[in-house]
Formats: C-alpha cells, structure tokens, sequence
C-alpha cells in the first residue's frame, strides 16, 4: 500500500504564508523560456490558490519570480490566462503520474486499490491543488471551460478506470451496471472532502485532521468503501 507523503513545511519570520511560500520556491531569471514558464507557474500556483483569482496580484508573482509584468503577459497573455495554465498545469501533473501507476498491470482489485490510495495521498499532500479546483468551481468553471486542452488531459484517467473495471466484471470481481465517470466521481468525492473540509470538520468534531493514525484510518476506509462499492 502506498504510503502518504507528506511536504516539508518551511519556517519563516514573517506571518504571511503566501509569501513565505512564494520565498521558499523563488527561482532565479533564465533565458531558458520554458524553464522561466515553469518558474511562474510554480508561483502562481501558490498565489492562486491562497488568494483566488481575484485575490492574486500579478506584481508578487513579478517579484517573486524575478520577472516583469511584461513578461509574464507576453507567456500567458493576461492574469486569466495565467490563472488557466496553472489550473492545467495542475491536472497535467496529477495525469502525468496516475499514467505511471501502470494499473493494467495489475488484478483489478489490486489495480482499485492502488488508484484510490494514490488519489487519496495526492489530495492529502496538494492542498493546493484542492483550493484551486474549489475556486475554479466558485468560478462555475469559467476559466477550464475555454482551456483547449483539458477535456484531452482527462481522457486517460476515464480510460485507465473503464480498462480496469471491465476486467473486474468479466473476471467476476465486480458488479456490471457501473459507468466509469461516476466511479471516478465517487474517488474523487471521498478523497476530496477530506482536504476540502478539514479545517470545518476537525473543528465541529474536535478532531486533529493532521493526525497520522486518523489520516491512515480515513485513507483505508475510502478503499474499502470504493472497493465494496464495485465488488460484484
């Protein structure tokens, strides 16, 4: 079973956890395009995702990154259109790595398993990438909606599941009836709610979301619910 990893935490003397961040992840002024694309983008993520679209401030990530306005403009055309690239260089890098779990590998339950704990450990160790979808759905999806690439981006991770669920059927493993994007949608919903509402929850609750053994205890029982939830 995979193992949950955890990011280190930076320590700062000042209060402001965007900058702090932001300091922590500075890269230096290149002449190499796309390693200064890579650069913004990796601000602008923090940006984005502590402050909102509205909230960002294309002047810090300047700063931050060593660059101009002028050029971050000439890359990525506006604020929106940094904000798009972010929120697509998020789910590319998420894709990029369920590719490389190599599930058709593996028994179908095996296979189940093995996605449901990396999405759990992904969610739990990106907040980031949680407060960005949240914004963009405060967003009603305005932004992903005119990205050119994002329906492509999904297309694999749709796949992968149809792929393992079929054969979780024909070997007798699974119930049939179940359609591939709402058994995506309900990984999503058990893994998501976690980072989402963990703050909210942990306080009506008293309950530390950080905690090891509950983050472990929560981990394997969303395996075991998806995994009850197909099996035939």
């Amino acid at each position: 079973m995979n193992q949950i990893v955890h990011l280190p935490l930076k320590e700062t003397q000042n209060n402001n956890p965007v900058k702090a961040k932001v300091a922590a992840r500075t890269p230096t002024r290149t002449n190499d395009p796309e390693r200064t694309m890579a650069g913004i983008l990796e601000v602008a993520t923090v940006e984005f995702a502590e402050k909102g679209l509205d909230g960002a401030r294309i002047d810090e990530i300047a700063a931050a990154t060593k660059t101009s306005k002028r050029m971050i403009y000439y890359y990525f055309s506006s604020k929106e259109g940094l904000y798009r690239a972010v929120l697509e260089d998020m789910y590319r890098r998420m894709r990029a790595i369920e590719s490389g779990l190599h599930l058709a590998d593996l028994p179908p339950v095996e296979a189940l398993q093995k996605l449901v704990g990396f999405t759990f450990d992904h969610h739990h160790s990106n907040e980031n990438f949680i407060r960005l979808v949240m914004s963009e759905n405060m967003q009603r999806g305005a932004y992903l909606s005119q990205s050119k690439s994002i329906q492509d981006l999904n297309v694999p991770a749709i796949a992968a599941i149809r792929e393992l669920y079929e054969r979780g059927v024909a070997s007798g493993v699974f119930r049939p009836g179940l359609d591939p994007v709402d058994i995506h949608a309900s990984i999503s919903a058990l893994t998501f709610f976690n980072v989402s509402n963990k703050h909210t929850f942990g306080l009506i609750f008293k309950q530390d979301p950080a905690a090891t053994d509950a983050v472990m205890t929560r981990r394997n029982n969303v395996i075991d619910m998806v995994l009850r939830y197909l099996r035939a």
